[in-house]
């Protein structure tokens, strides 16, 4: 049997740094927005329960480090199913770019396999085990945007406007441990609360410390920001990709049509949902 699925990018519209725990882990307020931009995946199913990964663009990740098959693993370890799979995997997302790739693969790889294998475990179960590969992969199995609070893990759906995005990929690779462990990060902005709150209010914490250290990043925020008719100018996540949100499609194809010819980006709708919501309950 095979199955043919999107893992959609996100951005994060604000991201908030409100504290620490005392394990180290910063605690966070951020909403998440899907993107009709995703990477593809093909999943085969193998009767000789071996893992495989086919992949037409060259990564620098150890096949075993690989978050779908991270993914495909843990739920075949504590499943106990005897299948295997082989994944096939189109990369569009930029790497290291703050829009959630690679969390966004391994969540598409824990819902199809959980229809391939005929597990049918719920959205919980999921979301717990998704939570242990990484932060961001439990949104993409929510399925939703969402406000986020803690690390990421505690999600509330919210209904966000239709929007448009440019998205810049600056020719660089942030590393979120390097900003995140930086003496220059605030970790004190005071936490907000839904009902009621503006996205349009928000800001991105990281940001600051990236465009000092990445001057690349700076350079392509500052010209978002001069744009006209954009709602938010940002970065997403801890980088570096950054973007402009446009009430309509018209607009942003405008902006893009105006970019520099030394920068490189892409248009995006925003979604309302992600689309293999409907294969987990």
């Amino acid at each position: 049997m095979t199955l043919i699925c999107s893992a959609p990018a996100k951005l994060n519209l604000f991201l908030h740094v409100v504290g620490r725990r005392s394990d180290g882990y910063h605690l966070l307020q951020t909403v998440f927005r899907l993107l009709d931009f995703s990477d593809q995946l093909r999943f085969t199913v193998r009767d000789d329960g071996l893992i495989k990964l086919f992949s037409s663009t060259a990564m620098n990740v150890p096949e075993e480090q690989n978050l779908c098959v991270r993914a495909a693993k843990c739920l075949q370890a504590m499943s106990g199913v005897g299948l295997g799979i082989d994944i096939t995997l189109e990369k569009k997302i930029p790497m290291g770019g703050g829009l959630g790739g690679g969390s966004s693969d391994a969540a598409t790889t824990l819902m199809a396999l959980n229809t391939l294998w005929n597990l049918n475990w719920d959205k919980e179960t999921l979301l717990a085990l998704g939570l242990q590969l990484g932060a961001d992969v439990p949104v993409f199995i929510f399925g939703k945007n969402a406000f986020a609070e803690g690390v990421g893990e505690e999600l509330s759906a919210v209904q966000l406007p239709a929007a448009w995005y440019l998205v810049i990929i600056p020719p660089v690779h942030v590393s979120t441990a390097e900003i995140f462990s930086s003496k220059e990060l605030t970790r004190n902005t005071i936490p907000i609360k839904i009902p009621p709150f503006s996205i349009w209010q928000g800001h991105n914490d990281l940001e600051p410390v990236v465009c000092r250290l990445y001057p690349e990043v700076a350079v392509r925020l500052e010209w978002l920001k001069q744009l006209k008719n954009t709602t938010i100018a940002a970065m997403s996540g801890s980088g570096a990709c950054v973007f402009a949100e446009f009430a309509t499609e018209q607009a942003a194809q405008a902006a893009y049509a105006s970019m520099p010819d030394n920068m490189t980006g892409f248009i995006a709708r925003g979604l309302d949902c992600h689309p293999m919501r409907a294969s987990v309950k």
